[in-house]
């Protein structure tokens, strides 16, 4: 039976963690003395009060949670901090319609960077780091976060962090899950606060260094400029951006392994090879088909190699609009809207281990096909794959696909544009940002319906959370006792 007084004790809990993140916000905006000021207070009461509500109307005795209960958890936790994290937009009239709201704060927390503002630096400073701050609290996990701190509960919370974490495998580098997420978001902390130090030293003024640190080692791509990194005409700034964008894509696993003097383990590991294959082999042809097109050859590397590990890891930070470049090139970028970095990262998409698990069982198949009487097994690390794994590998990919083809039919109702439609759809489910299109890296979502909106804000949701987390509440077997 699922546990609804302990998970609405847990949700208690994390609202207020998410009333606390509203603090600097309020702080910056009256310090400021900005507009949003009042909008910030007032979100921040309604968040602790709901929270605390919670947690002190509901006495819980039995603290034990299921997988089922750490789904619901999962779920519910995302649907509650965007609603609440949409009020500081409405109460403070940055963001007046709730639609629009509700879209920009989904696309936050999921990491996504879609955005429905014309003018971003029209923001007040306050709404412009509460924009970046739901990147960074949604790149890792708000779960994850909160598993961190989960001991005080009484739970291991394993249930919960697989719930949450990215990809089919999930690389723990100590005894408990609760240690995992420690190491985790301490490694998280530790990259963001170096990055920003960085930027800092490049030039941008410290706001900006901080808002954009928590973007990209969120690998969500909120910019406080309208031309995103192209604001900054550096190469350092551009160069130091794509190395966190590169490092939020990798497995933070592996890469505490490595900041820990294993580093043979990092390069040995199958699906980094490949995360790191795809963005060298993409970069090169695009600088190539740039150069073919007289450009300059150093921009055109740089640029290149932007935007693919831009558009690979999810970021969505753009410093070139890539749909003036040749077709064949667009073409090269919207493969990656579906591969997307490692699993145990930040990025969106399907996953480079799931991509080349794929073609493993693929390769495989051919094989039986021609001994039939073999014992072919699928290897990842140089060792068996469990067959158990390969079918949820098959199964996510079918039905991410199924859940593509189905909604971009939906979203071409609402526009005319099928290019717009069908890049809307996997941008919102790969949690990337731009498309192409009227969705283009120059352009936002403003233009879409309201019906459009809702769609793609669920569909965020459903990509962030991997598809399965939030579709199995919709299941008969989800409810029965």
């Amino acid at each position: 039976m699922i546990n609804i007084r302990f998970i609405a004790a847990i949700i208690g809990r994390l609202l207020c963690l998410e009333s606390a993140f509203m603090l600097p916000c309020l702080v910056l905006a009256i310090a400021l003395d900005e507009p949003d000021a009042a909008g910030f207070l007032l979100s921040f009461l309604f968040a602790l009060v709901a929270g605390a509500a919670l947690i002190y109307t509901v006495r819980v005795d039995d603290r034990l949670l299921s997988r089922r209960d750490g789904y619901l958890i999962v779920t519910a936790t995302w649907i509650a901090f965007t609603l609440f994290g949409a009020l500081p937009y409405l109460l403070g009239h940055s963001i007046p319609s709730p639609v629009d709201a509700l879209f920009e704060t989904m696309s936050g927390f999921t990491t996504t960077g879609s955005t429905i503002l014309n003018d971003v630096e029209a923001l007040p400073h306050a709404s412009l780091l509460w924009r970046s701050i739901t990147q960074w609290l949604g790149g890792i996990g708000i779960i994850v976060l909160f598993i961190a701190i989960l001991p005080g509960l009484g739970i291991e919370g394993r249930d919960l962090y697989i719930a949450e974490v990215t990809g089919p495998t999930h690389n723990k580098s100590s005894s408990t899950f609760a240690d995992t997420a420690r190491h985790v978001w301490a490694l998280y902390i530790i990259l963001t606060l170096a990055l920003c130090i960085l930027l800092a030293a490049g030039g941008m003024s410290w706001f900006d260094a901080v808002c954009h640190s928590l973007s990209t080692m969120s690998s969500g791509g909120y910019s406080t400029k309208q031309d995103s990194i192209a604001h900054w005409d550096s190469a350092y700034i551009q160069y130091i951006i794509i190395l966190f964008m590169f490092l939020s894509g990798t497995n933070f696993g592996l890469l505490r392994v490595f900041l820990l003097g294993r580093s043979r383990q990092l390069f040995r590991d199958n699906e980094f090879r490949l995360y790191a294959l795809v963005i060298l082999s993409a970069a090169l042809i695009i600088t190539i088909g740039l150069v073919a097109s007289h450009h300059d050859p150093a921009a055109s590397f740089r640029h290149a190699l932007f935007q693919v590990t831009s558009i690979l890891t999810s970021t969505g930070f753009s410093t070139s609009d890539y749909l003036l470049w040749p077709p064949l090139l667009g073409a090269v970028i919207l493969l990656l809207f579906f591969i997307g970095g490692c699993a145990g990262s930040t990025s969106g998409g399907i996953k480079c281990i799931r991509i080349l698990l794929l073609v493993k069982n693929s390769i495989a198949e051919m094989k039986r096909a021609l001994h039939p009487r073999a014992i072919i097994l699928v290897k990842y690390n140089n060792r068996g794959v469990h067959p158990g794994v390969l079918t949820g590998v098959t199964g996510f990919f079918v039905l991410f696909m199924i859940i593509f083809g189905i909604s971009s039919l939906l979203l071409s109702s609402f526009t005319d544009d099928v290019e717009t439609a069908c890049s809307a759809v996997i941008s919102a489910m790969s949690n990337t940002g731009p498309g192409f299109g009227a969705i283009g890296p120059a352009s936002t979502h403003a233009a879409l319906p309201d019906a459009a909106k809702i769609y793609l804000t669920v569909l965020m949701l459903v990509g962030r959370l991997e598809v399965f987390t939030v579709l199995v509440l919709f299941t008969r077997a989800f409810w029965k006792k």
